[in-house]
């Protein structure tokens, strides 16, 4: 192995990879766009839809109540639902979301109100979807209200005080600094968006410089060079690898840029909305993610230069590539589940441990003794890759598979 051969052959690669269009647009036009793209389509949809259900006047109808006038009266005085004539087929009604909501009242619910007693309201309702929800909302909102106005007048009648029915005054405040609250909701978003990137930058020049060799039929040429194949294999790797990493770089610092303006969008919001959470990500937790991802930027670039090496045509190199892409998804998303904590046996488990690990470190919280046993295990996994990679390459049927 000589390191001078090594570089040759690395900016050998590096220089054809930047004229390829498809090596340009995988490794730095997708990064770069994609995320931006995505966050402001989604954010613009998701929200002109939560913003038209907000503002949709729900169809309601009441079942029941027949000898009770007053609560009809007030729900129909109510000014952000309309209620609808009764049928017997309201609950299809709601799943078709021809109506948003069924108010069940029993026949003599005024009665029971006026005696002291307790009367049952039940909600129908479609679960999951949001214009019924909201629908749902309101309706809660006056029961509530009108439950609450129904005990003050009980114990006026009684003359009791008020508080006698709110003996406890409960406040939340939340405790957690800015970074750690937005941890909580990109925590699980940033290291799977970057682990997806740096393994899709990866596959398109994986697959150029092994099996695309043998299909333009330069690779007998490249090994009759003086040059040793492991040289070979190290300046083809490490021109993967800078696919990787310039992909994940880019990632990182276009889901910065991105959170920015989503941090100025939800400023904006918050007046009207209430909301207090902030898109907050230092500098540094920006690094250590970073320097999570290359160990595993070093096993996705080794694992495909060999799985690449195996393959006879870009169109077999595919498929034995996609499939792969389900393996790296799986545990990045089980990663952003609830109730899925770090701890030292998920430590060695590749993929999932520096998903869980990033996620920490974007809320802000460092476990070291984590980020080293993570960061030494994905080395090591990383090795493993890189030298099979080389022995790979050492093999004559495996290169000149027919």
């Amino acid at each position: 192995m000589n390191l001078r051969n090594i570089t040759v052959v690395y900016r050998k690669e590096l220089r054809d990879s930047l004229r390829d269009r498809r090596t340009v647009v995988s490794m730095i036009v997708v990064p770069i766009f994609l995320m931006p793209v995505l966050t402001i389509i989604v954010g613009v949809v998701s929200a002109r839809l939560i913003g038209r259900a907000m503002l949709e006047t729900p169809s309601v109808m009441i079942i029941g109540a027949e000898n009770s006038p007053q609560i009809v009266a007030a729900l129909r005085d109510l000014p952000d639902i309309k209620i609808v004539p009764a049928a017997g087929d309201y609950a299809q009604q709601i799943v078709d979301k021809k109506i948003r909501a069924a108010v069940e009242l029993p026949s003599d619910f005024d009665a029971i109100i006026s005696r002291g007693g307790t009367a049952s309201v039940r909600i129908d309702m479609y679960e999951g979807e949001i214009s019924s929800g909201f629908g749902v909302d309101k309706l809660q909102k006056f029961f509530r209200d009108f439950r609450d106005h129904t005990v003050r007048e009980r114990l006026e009648a009684r003359r009791l005080p008020p508080t006698l029915s709110d003996p406890i005054h409960v406040e939340e405040k939340n405790v957690a600094p800015p970074e750690k609250v937005s941890g909580v909701v990109l925590g699980g978003l940033v290291p799977y968006f970057v682990i997806i990137l740096s393994l899709t930058g990866t596959m398109y020049p994986a697959m150029d410089l092994t099996v695309g060799e043998k299909e333009r039929g330069t690779i007998e040429t490249i090994l009759c060079s003086p040059i040793s194949r492991t040289s070979l294999v190290l300046g083809k790797f490490l021109m993967v690898l800078t696919a990787s990493l310039a992909t994940a770089a880019l990632a990182i610092a276009s889901m910065g840029l991105t959170f920015a303006i989503g941090s100025r969008m939800v400023g904006g919001m918050r007046a009207v909305s209430g909301m207090g959470l902030e898109f907050n990500v230092s500098p540094r937790a920006v690094f250590w993610v970073f320097v999570m991802i290359v160990p595993l930027a070093v096993l996705f670039s080794a694992a495909l230069l060999a799985i690449s090496l195996f393959a006879k045509s870009f169109k077999e190199a595919q498929s034995y590539l996609s499939p792969l892409t389900i393996v790296v998804i799986a545990p990045a998303i089980v990663s952003i589940l609830p109730g899925v904590e770090l701890n030292t046996g998920l430590s060695f488990v590749p993929i999932l441990s520096t998903s869980l690990v990033s996620k920490e470190i974007v809320s802000g919280t460092f476990h070291w003794y984590y980020v080293a046993l993570i960061f030494g295990s994905s080395c090591v996994y990383a090795a493993a890759a890189l030298w099979m990679a080389v022995r790979l390459f050492q093999r004559e049927d495996v290169l000149f598979r027919i």
